[in-house]
């Protein structure tokens, strides 16, 4: 059974969304290295060393959202783009969401 909706945008949108991650990576492994060095600031209660390594382990889980990306790409059923594609739907004036 065919499905209503493109699989190959929902490919093009995921490639979008992985690229925009890994552009942001650099600027959240430069937000973890300056949380790590604010847990050396002098006389720095315990519970705001706490909440700094939570900052730093947040950022760590960007991890996660690699795999929500490939879960949304394991989820569309197998030969769908290729069969999207070679129908030729995909350029077609057909609205597909």
């Amino acid at each position: 059974m065919p499905i209503k909706w493109s699989a190959v945008k929902v490919i093009e949108s995921m490639d979008e969304v992985e690229h925009q991650i890994v552009l942001a990576e650099q600027f959240l492994d430069q937000a973890k290295l300056l949380a790590g060095q604010s847990i050396g600031i002098a006389n720095l209660p315990d519970y705001m060393k706490q909440r700094i390594r939570r900052v730093a382990y947040t950022i760590d889980r960007t991890s996660e959202i690699r795999e929500a990306i490939t879960s949304v790409r394991n989820t569309i059923p197998d030969g769908a783009v290729e069969e999207e594609r070679e129908a030729g739907r995909y350029g077609s004036q057909q609205q597909l969401v």
